[in-house]
């Protein structure tokens, strides 16, 4: 839009909206997701050690802040996530831990939460985990938790992640500029995707597909 342009406000998409109930929270404690040979379990620091060999790679960390240097690391990290607001799991393929990816941004009076600080090992990339993840993630938002939204970012410089997200069948939002600081000080622009509870079974076809 030129800067001249008169701004045209946005009307309601959803006028006869309903009221929609709180969400279910916390992720009960044994909750595990399943979809072939993919799991996901809460990550506990046991999990430590098989995170740090499988994602102590360069290219893991290129956009994401907060790399742990040793499984102490890991550790310390996944003990401090609750107090920031995050729900971390770990994610395995065939038995082997080859990841791990999270909820945040999680507001249950809001019935709206986020996946995100997902990291996969190299060897994970382009298979059946990611879609498999989200896949199950979204699953337990929509279908037990009862989440009208669940939104995914990305760093405007990670293409991959972009194609990544918008071939799950998320919503481009758009681009919050200047949102979030990088690991090198400079601070990102923030591409924003989101799937509705509306959007959902359409969305979850799809990756069923993808899964097979």
């Amino acid at each position: 839009m030129p800067p001249d342009s008169p701004f045209v406000p946005r009307a309601d998409p959803r006028p006869e909206d309903a009221p929609w109930p709180s969400a279910l929270w916390p992720v009960p404690v044994d909750t595990i997701l399943a979809a072939g040979d993919v799991q996901l379990t809460l990550a506990t620091g046991a999990d430590a050690p098989e995170l740090f060999e499988a994602l102590d790679h360069d290219a893991v960390w290129a956009h994401m802040l907060g790399r742990p240097a040793s499984p102490a690391g890991w550790v310390a990290a996944l003990d401090t996530a609750p107090a920031i607001g995050r729900t971390p799991w770990t994610v395995r393929l065939d038995g082997a831990v080859v990841g791990t990816t999270s909820f945040l941004e999680v507001s249950p009076g809001n019935a709206r939460l986020e996946i995100g600080f997902t990291t996969y090992a190299p060897s994970a990339w382009g298979t059946i985990v990611n879609p498999a993840c989200k896949l199950l993630l979204m699953q337990w938002a929509f279908e037990v938790a009862g989440m009208g939204r669940v939104q995914l970012k990305t760093d405007i410089r990670n293409a991959r992640s972009q194609a990544a997200i918008a071939k799950l069948g998320a919503k481009y939002e758009g681009v919050l500029r200047r949102y979030q600081r990088r690991a090198d000080d400079t601070v990102r622009d923030t591409v924003l995707f989101s799937v509705l509870a509306e959007e959902w079974p359409e969305v979850k076809r799809g990756l069923e597909a993808r899964v097979g």
